[in-house]
């Protein structure tokens, strides 16, 4: 009977981090994908254009 206690505490243990992991990936997603976005941008030599909400950010050539 102890072995499939253990189990289960377990298995709440990992839903448990599962379900933190992703509010945080929900929550921080937009800044993650916008530091992203800026690392591509200067490895293009690329100019990076803030947008309206986190996440929303892109790269654009620089104009001469």
């Amino acid at each position: 009977m102890r072995k499939g206690q253990a189990l289960v505490e377990y298995i709440l243990i990992i839903a448990l981090i599962s379900v933190v992991a992703i509010a945080l990936v929900k929550y921080f997603g937009g800044y993650l994908k916008d530091a992203i976005t800026k690392t591509s941008c200067s490895m293009l030599d690329q100019e990076y254009i803030a947008g309206a909400k986190p996440g929303e950010g892109i790269c654009k050539e620089y104009e001469e």
